[in-house]
């Protein structure tokens, strides 16, 4: 596959390893893309697994559409069920990292029977993190996505000077250079910034995509060097999940898990697929 549809709209998707192998979805984050899993696709293929890594809702140049609640949790998980129609797929485990564990959460909880395993790389559980940031430390870690909520304002602070703000946020948490400049020059795209910022701007609407409990066999890794997501609300994940559940804790990593700490995380992600019946 290399793009797939829904509703009007036109996903670019890599797709790679053995065409039999076991299906696994990589969702992204902000403001990565698909090549956000690069150094982790070839484990997984060593390992006989197929990959399929969209680009997302805002991402993906052909589906950029206007208006906050199109990118709403509910029709971003969507995006992710045309894909696996798409491809003739009942169902898949599904890797998401960023936003693109959000959206794993939400189809663990909302479609289990299109999830054979979930693992999360960085955020918890949505019910995890909203209480968090209400008792913990954590409300002032997420202030960002307040200011993420003013309109134009956000765009044209990170975006000039060719992007120098937003290359320095990513630099200074820890991303690769060469990944850095890649998602700067995508998010310098015609529309990007905005489309991607929409994710955030949705939030308002999240009140009617509630995640509940996730039971799919989960795997959540979390990493110690995440400026942006503290530890209150990955040990409160277990409590929203009722199948087989485990954490894994990466020392000293920061939050671009895929990027940073690859090799390592597909082995655990490879580990976490042989563990479906």
């Amino acid at each position: 596959m290399q793009r797939f549809e829904r509703d009007g709209l036109v996903f670019d998707v890599r797709d790679g390893g053995p065409p039999d192998g076991e299906p696994v979805v990589l969702l992204h984050g902000w403001p990565q893309d698909s090549s956000a899993y690069d150094r982790m696709a070839p484990v997984l293929h060593g390992a006989g697994l197929r990959t399929l890594a969209p680009d997302q809702r805002g991402y993906s140049p052909g589906a950029r559409p206007r208006g906050r609640s199109a990118y709403r949790v509910r029709e971003v998980a969507d995006d992710v069920l045309a894909l696996l129609d798409a491809a003739g797929l009942g169902s898949a485990h599904v890797v998401g990292h960023d936003w693109g564990a959000v959206v794993g959460w939400a189809l663990g909880a909302w479609h289990p029977e299109r999830v054979r395993t979930l693992t999360a790389l960085s955020v918890p559980h949505p019910a995890a993190m909203s209480r968090a940031v209400l008792t913990s430390a954590q409300g002032l870690r997420s202030a960002y996505v307040a200011a993420f909520q003013a309109p134009v304002l956000p765009e044209r602070l990170l975006l000039a000077g060719n992007g120098r703000a937003l290359r320095q946020l990513l630099l200074s948490s820890g991303l690769p250079a060469d990944a850095a400049e890649h998602y700067v020059a995508r998010m310098r795209e015609p529309g990007a910034l905005s489309s991607a910022l929409a994710w955030y701007r949705a939030l308002p609407f999240g009140a009617r995509d509630r995640v509940g409990t996730v039971t799919v066999p989960t795997l959540h890794v979390w990493s110690t060097g995440d400026v942006a997501l503290g530890r209150a609300a990955t040990e409160a994940t277990r409590d929203h999940v009722s199948g087989p559940y485990r954490l894994e804790v990466l020392e000293g990593v920061p939050h671009w898990i895929p990027e940073v700490a690859a090799e390592r995380t597909a082995e655990l992600v490879v580990a976490h697929t042989r563990t479906a019946v």
